[in-house]
């Protein structure tokens, strides 16, 4: 199949770039925690590594990756039919399943504690839980960033069932509402799946961003935010 797949990226070369001569290719299949594929040229030579998710995907996913990967490195215009099959096939259930499951078992995920030196995570979980929830949502891990990062306040990892805000908001000039604003968002990741619209991934739903408003604090919640 490797020998398939270089001459996939090689037609595919010549198809955007008719002109130029092909590179020497390498390219394997590599067990990264989720389907991932990277693309890098070095000393002349186009080093690619596509997932082992994607082992025996069919030929028109594997000509999309090709695709994808030598426009995003040539910086050309990426096909809207490449994209769209990409994204239906790894949305799919099955490969999510399976995506699900490598993340599980290869990613490295570092759970510190929930208790800050402010704020407790769990504590304010159970009172979102109980006020907004009925108390119905199982808590996932909770737990406090290694990094004080203002690029991604907070995220609900399902692999490893677990929640997690930056450090950036345990700091007593913090306001209380901030903090609880960033986990009821995430609660409702947890409340509201990912879906798939057609070949697209819903990530904020209707139903998602009706009870996002539902904060009583929303907008004192985001000012904050908005000057953090």
């Amino acid at each position: 199949m490797r020998d398939g797949l270089t001459e996939l990226f090689e037609q595919t070369y010549r198809e955007l770039r008719p002109r130029s001569a092909v590179p020497d290719l390498q390219i394997e299949f590599f067990g990264f925690a989720n389907v991932n594929s990277t693309i890098r040229l070095r000393e002349g030579k186009l080093l690619v590594r596509v997932s082992d998710l994607l082992e025996g995907a069919p030929e028109y996913v594997l000509r999309a990756i090709a695709h994808i990967l030598l426009a995003k490195m040539f910086r050309k215009p990426i096909n809207r039919e490449h994209a769209s099959r990409y994204r239906r096939y790894v949305s799919s259930q099955h490969m999510s399943r399976k995506a699900h499951l490598v993340r599980q078992i290869r990613g490295r995920k570092r759970i510190g504690k929930a208790q800050g030196r402010v704020y407790d995570l769990n504590a304010i979980f159970d009172k979102l839980n109980s006020h907004f929830f009925h108390g119905l949502l199982a808590r996932p891990q909770m737990t406090w960033s290694s990094e004080r990062a203002r690029n991604r306040l907070g995220h609900y990892d399902p692999a490893h069932n677990a929640i997690v805000i930056s450090q950036v908001f345990d700091h007593p000039r913090v306001p209380e509402c901030a903090v609880e604003y960033i986990v009821y968002h995430e609660m409702l990741h947890l409340k509201h799946p990912v879906r798939l619209r057609g070949s697209r991934r819903c990530v904020h739903s209707a139903e998602f961003q009706a009870e996002e408003r539902e904060y009583p604090q929303l907008d004192l919640a985001k000012k904050f935010l908005r000057i953090l």
